[in-house]
């Protein structure tokens, strides 16, 4: 939902997702921008009865100079002092009220203006045509250093371990679960179409669902590619290992589990299940999240259902298609007559399913063109992107530009700068020509030699051990104007690659209108993004010299108004967030 209220010079524009609250806030006259020390908030919870004053990390210097590591202090006492904040712990179906209070007066003498009171409804999980879920996709974070003594999740016992997979998963793994759990008679179906799948508890539901209702069936990914003349040793690992639980759990006959093989040099890279009731498509699981234990717990990843007959229809469709095995040229030609590329921006109202590989068109041009030329540069007024394996150059070309007709504010957030040091040193440069881009890049604080300058700040963090080669984010989503009336959401399996278009199985979804869909999104973008952008700072300046890091003073609150400067400046970053977020 979104709302907005002002008083006295104060404005708050609230965007609540499920998880996720946003406030945008603004100084409207510069009367209510004097004197201004920050923002102090206090969260009324309406559903379990409590209130308290919002957390943060800096402090006042004359008031509490040393903090103890990770610890979090009241903003009535020490206030927000930024015009864009989130409330992360915020639960799915509650009922809030925030009063934001300007602060005003001397950090060891405060005085609290009127607030601007602000009812807030979170969103369900589950309600209309679409379910949303994201995992945590933090376990390097000062929250998880609290709340597990920052210890390996793979290592804990008993009831811990079972806690922090269920801090992590954030209801990810359950919705997965619950999803395959509604075939639960004879009058069900499933058909699945997977990549990486090894997560037993998973492939165990998949099992108990097909002892229900007796018609389950897997389309999984058997194709293995030749490197130096040989077979890859990672695919036929993973091969290797589906084959193996399938047959583990009674699901390995080629009835039940249908191999890909056509074309090895392209993957079966979708993850998504169809629902079937009384043999009519219902429901679609789709998303990024792969039936892994790193796919559900570690790394960021969504899981998106839509209850729509005609969306489940066409991936029951694409799913028919995949069954046959049919090699990549051939199925190009029949997933372009099953739907067309998009040629016009906006889209239509409504979901699009785009399912991949695709033919270029008369001009060499694929749906990926679409998404950078069209959707990526029809954003007017903010556009969020997520990019696990690096920044195509086709969406490269749009952020590289130095000019724009509306200037929009775009957040990035990308696993790793680039697949190796020499495409990691371009990507910042050619980024860094667009002032209105902002990057967030994934990492945790060490604590060693390079972050030793944080450490009487924050808590050492610990490194995702459930991930491997995508540790931070495996999500491949892009929101365009997503706080403006009619947002649009493209999210899915495919990577914004070339090879995710033309040679892989992939399937997307284009949401436009649905705003309930866009806040989501949103919110837990923020989330992420926010959380990623501060380790991305301190990982730059880790390579400074030795001496620069020795120098490092905390930063703590400014003692005056003077920290509003920069969100008041025309041309600066944080006016343009104070503007657009509003």
């Amino acid at each position: 939902m979104r709302i907005r209220k002002q008083s006295d010079g104060i404005s708050v524009h609230a965007v609540s997702g499920t998880y996720v609250v946003t406030l945008g806030m603004n100084a409207t006259t510069a009367e209510a921008r004097n004197g201004l020390l920050g923002f102090a908030i206090r969260r009324i919870d309406k559903t379990e009865n409590q209130q308290y004053w919002m957390r943060g990390m800096r402090t006042f210097a004359s008031v509490y100079p040393n903090p103890p590591a990770g610890a979090l202090v009241s903003s009535h006492e020490h206030p927000i002092q930024d015009f864009l904040w989130s409330d992360f712990t915020a639960k799915a179906a509650h009922e809030y009220v925030y009063e934001v209070h300007p602060v005003r007066g001397e950090p060891k003498n405060p005085d609290y203006g009127t607030p601007v009171i602000v009812p807030v409804s979170t969103e369900q999980e589950r309600d209309g045509n679409h379910e949303v879920w994201f995992n945590r996709g933090v376990i390097g974070s000062q929250a998880y250093a609290r709340e597990f003594g920052n210890k390996d999740p793979q290592k804990l016992k008993g009831r811990e371990r079972e806690r922090a997979y269920e801090w992590l998963s954030r209801g990810l793994f359950e919705a997965m679960r619950d999803f395959v759990r509604r075939a639960k008679t004879k009058k069900f179906g499933i058909r699945a179409a997977v990549y990486e799948f090894s997560y037993e508890p998973i492939i165990a539901e998949f099992r108990d669902a097909r002892k229900r209702c007796g018609d389950v069936q897997i389309i999984y990914d058997a194709r293995i590619k030749k490197s130096h003349g040989k077979p890859d040793k990672q695919a036929s690992g993973r091969v290797a290992l589906t084959r193996r639980l399938l047959k583990k759990y009674g699901l390995g006959s080629e009835s039940i589990a249908r191999a890909r093989r056509a074309t090895p040099n392209a993957i079966a890279h979708n993850k998504f299940i169809v629902l079937l009731e009384n043999g009519k498509p219902t429901a679609v699981w789709t998303g990024s999240t792969n039936f892994t234990e790193s796919g559900i717990f570690g790394q960021a990843n969504v899981g998106h259902a839509v209850e729509d007959d005609g969306v489940a229809k066409s991936y029951l469709d694409y799913w028919k298609r995949l069954y046959a095995d049919p090699e990549v040229p051939s199925l190009r030609k029949l997933n372009c007559e099953a739907g067309a590329d998009l040629k016009d921006f906006p889209p239509p109202r409504g979901i699009t399913p785009i399912f991949s590989p695709r033919l270029k068109d008369s001009q060499k041009r694929t749906i990926l063109n679409w998404y950078a030329s069209s959707a990526m540069s029809g954003a007017k007024n903010l556009m969020c992107f997520t990019a696990a394996f690096g920044v195509n150059e086709l969406f490269m070309l749009v952020l590289e530009r130095n000019w724009a007709p509306t200037d929009d504010l775009r957040y990035l957030f990308l696993n790793k700068w680039g697949l190796n040091p020499g495409t990691s040193d371009v990507t910042q440069e050619r980024l860094k020509k667009n002032r209105y881009n902002v990057v967030a890049v994934g990492g945790y604080l060490v604590g060693d030699v390079l972050h030793e300058y944080l450490m009487d700040r924050w808590r050492k963090e610990r490194s995702n051990t459930l991930s491997k080669n995508v540790r931070y984010t495996h999500t491949k989503y892009m929101l365009v104007d997503p706080l403006g009336e009619d947002p649009i959401v493209i999210s899915g399996s495919a990577n914004f690659s070339n090879a995710s278009t033309i040679s892989n199985d992939e399937n997307m979804l284009i949401i436009r209108g649905d705003k309930r869909v866009a806040d989501i999104y949103l919110g837990e973008f923020m989330r992420l993004w926010q959380h990623y952008r501060f380790r991305s700072i301190v990982d730059d300046h880790a390579d400074e010299p030795t001496g620069h890091r020795n120098d490092y003073t905390p930063k703590y609150l400014s003692e005056d108004d003077s920290w509003t400067e920069g969100f008041f400046r025309k041309g600066y970053m944080r006016c343009k967030r104070r503007e657009v977020f509003c």
